[in-house]
């Protein structure tokens, strides 16, 4: 479903990226695993068309490269960046009706999201910038989901959120895959990414430096100290 090829990205005269390569099959969770600063938000970013960038993205077959960041979401590949980006002012439900697709039929409703998360039931005319990380996490999510994508992009969900917070994250992602929908993961909590991806990338310098299922990261202990413990 989503093919990069040599993907290269820059932040000015800043080389990030150096020839990332990934795929990300229909109905798939893929993670992209690394430590801070070798390129994995930067990656999510290229693929979006968000930074400076040059190499293939393909889409369904379709060559992304050229498009702008608001006709790639129109293609169907949605995007939950690391800081979440909610619209303060606005409530639970107007959020959620910002992301919403003009045509109806969507795979996602405003009471499917509700279903999920009922605390985003229970402050649904509250203002999203008094909500709590945890509660603004499960908006930023939900909201690109009324969005309808066929494939969806996840910075950092987890990051700062309580342990019952990250199960029901979790869970959600379990829920996406059951219906369709394709995820690449970028998750700092190995234990989640292990147990919910059918295959994992590792990054290194800004290049992917390892790919296998989670058996193989579990086994491979020697790449796991190198590229991925701190």
């Amino acid at each position: 479903m989503l093919e990069v090829r040599d993907l290269n990205a820059w932040y000015g005269k800043s080389h990030i990226l150096r020839g990332v390569r990934l795929d990300v099959r229909a109905g798939e969770i893929v993670s992209l695993l690394g430590r801070n600063g070798v390129g994995r938000s930067t990656t999510l970013r290229a693929i979006m068309g968000l930074v400076q960038r040059r190499g293939s993205v393909k889409f369904k077959g379709r060559e992304l490269s050229g498009l702008k960041a608001f006709q790639i979401a129109h293609a169907g590949l949605g995007y939950v960046p690391e800081n979440r980006d909610v619209f303060p002012t606005l409530t639970v439900r107007q959020n959620l009706l910002l992301g919403q697709k003009a045509a109806k039929g969507g795979r996602w409703t405003m009471d499917h999201t509700f279903a999920l998360f009922p605390n985003l039931k229970a402050r649904a005319d509250t203002a999203a910038g008094v909500l709590s990380g945890g509660e603004q996490q499960m908006l930023a999510l939900c909201r690109t989901l009324m969005g309808d994508p066929e494939l969806v992009m996840i910075d950092e969900p987890t990051e700062g959120l309580a342990p019952k917070i990250v199960e029901q994250v979790a869970a959600l992602f379990q829920e996406v895959k059951k219906r369709g929908i394709s995820i690449l993961l970028v998750e700092q909590k190995l234990a989640i990414t292990l147990d919910i991806s059918e295959r994992l990338y590792v990054m290194g310098h800004g290049a992917i430096v390892f790919e296998g299922t989670a058996d193989d990261v579990r086994r491979n202990g020697a790449m796991r100290k190198e590229w991925l413990e701190v």
